[in-house]
């Protein structure tokens, strides 16, 4: 019996296309004033501190700058930089520069199996925070409230069994009583390892060799059977 869904962001409940279009974009172009003006809040002091650490750079601003741009200039899913976006697109959705794109299907059937008492949860590269902002401000509504739990990249990569693990562990839920729904192969393919059964949301093109997975091109073709 299925108790849990764990649901991926990107192509899966949100078009690729907001993300790599409106959200990184903005993170770019905001990111060096934000970094200056912020560089004495708790927060933002706590990610510089963790890009030195992991560029192996000395404590200046200018420099921990250039190498979060680069970092974003090349999609690096690095928790500091995660955690930064999530502030400045925190901010973008506060002034409405921008909604959080959800697929209607996806609010649709979120909502359905929240009302059927299923927990559900997210497993993103975003942070947490950026989780949140995202399904607090989209055309449908808050839909915060349908979701018991987050995890980013704190748990773990998103490639790794281990993550999962992690996952069934911390909701006290097993493995087998668990869906995670993605559109990365890779990704299925660590939480099918660990026990969970797994769907590909192929919104666009079904990829090769996922006869493992259960194949649907919406939340409405996902088959919580199995």
């Amino acid at each position: 019996m299925i108790k849990a869904i764990v649901t991926d962001i990107e192509g899966t409940t949100s078009s690729l296309s907001f993300v790599k279009d409106v959200l990184f974009p903005y993170a770019y172009a905001q990111l060096p004033e934000f970094v200056r003006q912020h560089q004495h809040t708790a927060p933002v002091a706590e990610i510089l501190n963790a890009v030195a650490l992991e560029a192996k750079l000395p404590f200046a601003l200018e420099g921990l700058i250039k190498q979060l741009l680069i970092w974003s200039e090349a999609d690096q899913k690095i928790t500091a930089l995660k955690a930064l976006q999530g502030l400045i697109w925190e901010t973008g959705y506060q002034r409405g520069d921008f909604t959080g794109h959800i697929y209607q299907d996806a609010a649709e059937h979120l909502r359905a199996w929240h009302a059927q008492g299923l927990k559900l949860y997210v497993y993103s590269s975003g942070s947490v925070q950026a989780q949140k902002l995202l399904f607090a401000h989209t055309a449908y509504g808050d839909l915060t409230p349908l979701f018991t739990g987050y995890f980013d990249t704190h748990i773990g990569p998103k490639q790794a069994p281990e993550s999962y693990q992690k996952i069934t562990d911390s909701i006290g839920i097993l493995a087998e009583h668990c869906v995670f729904l993605s559109d990365i192969k890779e990704e299925l393919d660590a939480a099918k390892q660990i026990g969970f059964n797994t769907i590909c949301v192929c919104r666009d093109q079904l990829p090769n060799n996922l006869t493992s997975h259960q194949l649907a091109k919406n939340f409405a073709e996902c088959q919580l059977t199995f």
